[in-house]
């Protein structure tokens, strides 16, 4: 490689590009990810195309920045558009928290369809340590059902977006961690009092 300004420029974005991938990976390898996840190099691309975004930013100029961009995970292929919320109620305070959403497809989807949801209520407030319990919620649900772990992200989804329509207003964390804990006593699954769903 050329030791010009061009060159050196390159190996720097290699660096960071690589740097980022080994930050991915300890990350993927620390966390307890159930759900099969998104293919390193590509979410460090991802992270990589988010850098045209100014941070913090709201989910809806994420989506019309990259909403058209695919990431493929072991359960398919999504469009980063189906996984954040096309809203301002939602914000992200960096590149590596739009790459920890979008790496668990399931969870993402279900939080983009209550945030969209809660955004068309009149005071749109939905505070991110609410977010952050239900995001939990969501994946407590993919540890516990790991032979169709998408089918109690999706009714609990359901129902959360059904109380924000029908109620006018956002569940609360234990609204949400209590009919987790429903879905999961009826299909057979323990919980228990000392867990994060045993309320």
């Amino acid at each position: 490689m050329a030791d010009n300004k061009d060159g050196r420029e390159k190996q720097a974005d290699d660096d960071d590009r690589r740097q980022r991938e080994r930050e991915i990976t300890a990350e993927l390898k620390r966390g307890d990810e159930d759900e099969p996840p998104v293919d390193v190099s590509e979410l460090a691309y991802f992270e990589t195309e988010l850098e045209a975004v100014a941070f913090p930013a709201t989910g809806a100029a994420i989506v019309a920045a990259v909403g058209d961009r695919k990431i493929t995970s072991a359960s398919g292929t999504h469009v980063v558009a189906d996984l954040i919320p096309d809203a301002d109620v939602e914000t992200f305070k960096s590149p590596a928290a739009v790459r920890k959403r979008v790496q668990r497809p399931t969870v993402a989807g279900a939080m983009k369809r209550i945030a969209e949801a809660a955004a068309e209520l009149p005071n749109k407030e939905f505070g991110r340590s609410q977010r952050d319990a239900f995001e939990r919620t969501f994946l407590e649900l993919v540890a516990i059902d790991e032979v169709d772990y998408d089918q109690g992200v999706r009714i609990v989804a359901d129902w959360t977006v059904d109380q924000i329509r029908e109620r006018d207003v956002i569940p609360g964390s234990r609204e949400i961690r209590r009919r987790a804990a429903t879905y999961c006593r009826e299909n057979g699954y323990e919980v228990r009092n000392d867990e994060w769903l045993g309320i």
